[in-house]
């Protein structure tokens, strides 16, 4: 419980003590890239100062001056913090409109990223229309496919991912790139809400899967490799992983 405290405390004061950096950057559409490198810097320095290691096998790194889709599990509320530190490409994160209640971190996320309320047909739809423009201009898209954190037994996930990412990826002909994030829900689980648990962070960036030349018919092809791909190095954890350096 105790170490649930210090990363608790930690993860709250950087927020706090960054946020006006973040603030001045997300009032222009020109400057959100420099926010979302602050947003870098905070994940960075939390891990960090918590002792935790993030140990990523990039069997492929993405380009900067390219734009993707990122695709990843979600099985952990620790997902979005740990994808912000292990991509560096700037990019727009579709989530659950709920987000925005939460105190200065809701305005950020609104501000910087995509809500969608699920729920709601036309805030998918609009959520879908968003992303699409995203992508348009050169700024690529972080999402987690399967919807939510809807895993009953991790780390099997939740199957079958929905068409969102597939379809802006094929709309726009742009790469997705499947991340598996191994065991985020090891040090941050779901189902023990507010408790951390001290595990290295492991993940794979995987090579990405072309769309050039796909139609929409391809979509179910395309989310099958896509959580093929995922699953396998969640189901045989690899042994072959790079420690992030501090480069700060």
């Amino acid at each position: 419980m105790l170490y649930t405290i210090w990363c608790g405390f930690w993860f709250l004061t950087l927020f706090i003590l960054l946020f006006p950096f973040m603030f001045i950057f997300l009032q222009r559409e020109e400057w959100k890239p420099y926010a979302h490198k602050v947003n870098y810097v905070w994940g960075r320095l939390f891990f960090w100062i918590i002792g935790m290691p993030i140990r990523v096998d990039y069997r492929y790194k993405p380009d900067p001056k390219q734009t993707y889709v990122f695709c990843a599990n979600h099985f952990s509320y620790l997902d979005i913090a740990v994808m912000g530190v292990i991509i560096r490409n700037f990019y727009a994160f579709i989530g659950k409109s709920e987000v925005k209640r939460v105190p200065l971190f809701g305005y950020m996320f609104a501000k910087l990223h995509i809500q969608v309320d699920r729920s709601q047909a036309n805030s998918r739809a609009y959520s879908l229309s968003k992303g699409i423009r995203t992508l348009k201009s050169g700024r690529s898209i972080m999402i987690f496919p399967e919807g939510g954190i809807k895993a009953k037994e991790p780390p099997k996930m939740h199957h079958p991912f929905k068409d969102g990412a597939f379809t802006m990826a094929i709309q726009q002909q742009v790469p997705i790139v499947p991340i598996s994030l191994l065991n985020n829900h090891e040090i941050f689980p779901e189902k023990k809400k507010l408790r951390m648990y001290w595990h290295p962070i492991r993940a794979v960036v995987h090579p990405p899967i072309e769309t050039k030349g796909l139609t929409q018919t391809d979509i179910e092809r395309l989310k099958e490799e896509t959580y093929r791909i995922i699953d396998e190095s969640l189901m045989n954890q690899p042994v072959r992983v790079s420690l992030i350096k501090n480069d700060l």
